[in-house]
């Protein structure tokens, strides 16, 4: 084994280690705690609108909008008086509900018995006075009627079937006892052996709040409403039972069960932390609660309003179709609350910060009945994700040596995790830790690639340092990313070709000395070189004033046409814009000329063994060459092959003319070029534009006659219809030199 290979195997190692040991220690301190919630909260928010929530479960809100009807249509003002709960309840008893349970705790005897017994009172003070019997008065306190509570609680007993509350505090419990009395069923825990302690034991000052004792000892069941949060405030899991005064008090949830008929008896399995009952098995935590998989807002449930309950039992009583008929309840668990603003207790939940509390027993319920509660994964399961996550990591980074392939792979670890944990969460109803091997395989990253940086980074700054002399840096990161290509030969590719060249440059450069010729030739280089570099083309060589550039190699565009035209123009814009600048200082004013042309070339490494630079060869590249000095003879300043124009304008819109049919010095085939001209140039003369489209349609054909006194009528404004009515003039007298096209005479 090789030295180099050894020590990429400590360096896996030492690494591997380090890494893996930082995230194990935060992780099992908690460290990780607050952002794994908000991650499995994604999760459950991503996730809910697949899940599909129970048909067995209905839910009945007292709504604003109830309370408004009720004003209007019953004079009831708020609270309702309990006969409104009564009528509820026969309702839901006519279809023979599962069970009814509420989510509210009537723990105040009713208004409406309060004020009826001081008004009965002070009418029997009057008898008493005036010597007369309180018959009447006694007739009145036996009426139902006025019996607010007692008939709420005739039509619980009737039923059987309802739950009513229990609220455990420290501030509003009033009693440390369960009420000796009080017979309803419990769970029975009678055949454990594992000690209760986890399970939401209620001790200490903890109180607890029933409803009065007529509604209390009416119900079927009495449920829990207690619930306790996440440390980070959040609400994810429930309680099947809390402890309190030794006994096991079922759960809102659990109460819906019992009272429909299911047998108290649970047992409990230390091992897997699973709790049974009956043909339900309920996954519980190391504190005996259980996780939820949440469906979403209550809407998904379809809940019925006490108002149209209400209708429903008025309609149904008086003999009329009722707009909910009784057997919509048959055999369902039926969940009151209120949803009134200023009524309802806030929980926050991964589903919303607003939820209201009444969902989480309804979600409690509903994972029962479906049997698809959400279990945690072990923290050992997250250690060993750290673990395989970080070598794994490490051992990619290292090996590849390339940061876009570490990069890459790393990025679709963490992908992996992501998708993982998602579907995990879905499928299997797991909460895989998604935090702990995200940060795992991020340090795993950086530490690596340090490490390589710190060891190979080296040789790369060598390789920069040696080639920034004469190689573009777009080449040269393409070479440090990939050191094979430093080697001679090339690829065919398709480019586009850039020439330029300042018109006139020897007068130019005789009129200034060489340190202001130097001066003004690098501020006119930079000016075009920026413009270039900034639109993605690489600079292939300066050859004195002239400048060589090409798009599309190495690094890949589509839309190269667009980029090149785009670039020659912008330089124009900026040459023009600078001419002042150019005559204030050197006292010349520049003019440059371009060709361009699109085709395919060898692009590559050519040179010597000692020396090579990165460039092209081919047909494609003289072309563009020679459409550069093909400009002085249409008197333009962009010349450009049909390809490049074509091209450019299916990546965005361009404006110019068809120029010529020109075929160039060596060449006898004739090319199609275009003068390309900014928006406003276009718009300027496009008048002008339309009329040389004319004229040289018929020089094309040949036609100089009536093509001639159409150029010369443009010739003043326009330097190629100058040019074409010289070539007119020619033709006219030597027609059998006539090819067809525009033959240029020089380079």
């Amino acid at each position: 084994m090789s030295k180099k290979v050894n020590k990429k195997i400590r360096a896996t190692l030492i690494i591997s280690a380090s890494v893996f040991a930082a995230v194990v220690l935060c992780y099992m301190a908690g460290g990780f705690d607050y952002s794994e919630y908000k991650l499995y909260d994604l999760r459950v928010t991503t996730l809910a609108p697949y899940t599909r929530p129970s048909d067995d479960i209905v839910l009945i809100l007292l709504d604003q909008d109830s309370i408004d009807w009720a004003r209007q249509q019953r004079s009831w003002s708020w609270p309702w008086p309990r006969q409104a709960y009564a009528e509820i309840v026969d309702y839901i008893n006519e279809g023979g509900a599962s069970s009814f349970a509420f989510d509210v705790i009537f723990s105040e005897p009713s208004l409406y018995d309060t004020v009826f017994d001081s008004i009965l009172n002070n009418i029997e003070g009057i008898n008493r006075n005036g010597g007369e019997p309180a018959t009447e008065t006694q007739s009145l306190r036996s009426n139902p009627v006025f019996n607010d509570d007692e008939s709420f609680a005739r039509a619980a007993s009737d039923f059987g079937k309802v739950v009513q509350t229990v609220f455990f505090s420290t501030q509003s419990g009033n009693t440390a006892k369960w009420p000796e009395t009080l017979n309803t069923p419990l769970f029975d825990t009678s055949g454990w052996t594992q000690d209760l302690s986890k399970f939401n034991v209620l001790t200490g000052e903890i109180g607890a709040q029933f409803p009065v004792d007529t509604i209390r000892d009416s119900a079927g069941v009495i449920g829990n409403i207690t619930g306790k949060a996440d440390p980070d405030d959040v609400f994810r899991r429930h309680n099947l039972f809390a402890v309190f005064d030794g006994k096991a008090i079922p759960g809102l949830a659990a109460a819906s069960l019992l009272a429909s008929g299911l047998e108290p008896q649970i047992s409990y399995d230390d091992k897997k932390q699973l709790i049974t009952w009956g043909a339900y098995q309920i996954p519980v935590d190391k504190n005996g609660r259980t996780l939820l998989r949440f469906r979403g807002n209550l809407e998904r449930y379809i809940p019925y309003t006490a108002q149209e309950i209400l209708q429903s039992a008025e309609a149904y009583h008086a003999g009329k179709e009722p707009l909910l008929p009784p057997e919509n309840f048959a055999g369902k668990y039926i969940f009151f609350g209120y949803y009134a603003p200023g009524l309802f207790d806030i929980c926050t939940n991964p589903i919303s910060s607003v939820y209201p509390g009444v969902g989480m027993h309804i979600t409690m319920l509903d994972n029962l009945l479906q049997q698809d509660f959400i279990r945690e994964a072990p923290r050992s399961v997250g250690i060993v994700l750290c673990l395989v996550i970080t070598v794994l990591v490490c051992s990619l980074v290292l090996y590849s040596g390339k940061i876009p392939v570490a990069l890459g792979t790393s990025g679709g670890v963490l992908v992996v995790i992501i998708v993982g944990a998602f579907f995990a969460y879905h499928q299997a109803g797991l909460w895989l830790p998604m935090v702990a091997p995200m940060v795992a395989t991020i340090l795993a990253f950086f530490a690596s690639t340090l490490y390589n940086y710190a060891t190979e980074g080296s040789q790369k700054r060598f390789i920069k340092s040696a080639f920034s002399q004469y190689l573009n840096p777009t080449v040269i990161d393409q070479l440090l990313a990939n050191p094979e290509r430093l080697q001679l030969g090339g690829e065919r590719r398709e480019i586009s070709i850039f020439f330029s060249d300042i018109q006139g440059f020897t007068t130019v450069s005789e009129k200034l000395d060489p340190t202001q010729l130097t001066e003004m030739l690098n501020d006119y280089l930079s000016v075009m070189t920026d413009t270039i570099l900034d639109s993605g083309g690489t600079i292939d060589k300066y050859e004195g004033d002239a400048i060589i550039a090409f798009w599309n190699a190495p690094l890949s565009y589509k839309d190269h046409a667009a980029r090149a035209l785009s670039a020659s123009l912008a330089c124009q814009k900026l040459l023009a814009e600078r001419q002042e600048l150019f005559y204030e200082q050197y006292g010349v004013r520049l003019l440059t000329r371009i060709g361009l042309n699109t085709g395919y070339a060898v692009v590559g490494n050519m040179g010597s063994n000692k020396r090579f630079d990165y460039t092209m060869l081919g047909d494609s590249v003289n072309l563009a060459a020679r459409l550069e000095g093909q400009n002085k003879q249409f008197g333009t300043y962009i010349m450009c092959t049909e390809n490049t124009f074509m091209q450019a304008g299916q990546a965005g819109t361009f404006f110019g003319r068809k120029l010529a049919e020109l075929a160039v010095v060596g060449k006898t085939k004739p090319v199609t070029v275009y003068e390309p001209v900014s928006e406003a140039a276009w718009h300027e003369k496009q008048e002008l534009f339309k009329r040389f489209d004319k004229a040289r349609s018929l020089f094309y054909a040949a036609q100089f006659d009536q093509a001639l006194p159409l150029f010369e009528a443009l010739a003043n404004v326009d330097k190629p219809s100058f040019y074409y009515a010289q070539q007119c003039r020619y033709y006219k007298e030597h027609p059998a030199e006539w090819k067809g096209y525009w033959q240029a005479t020089s380079k």
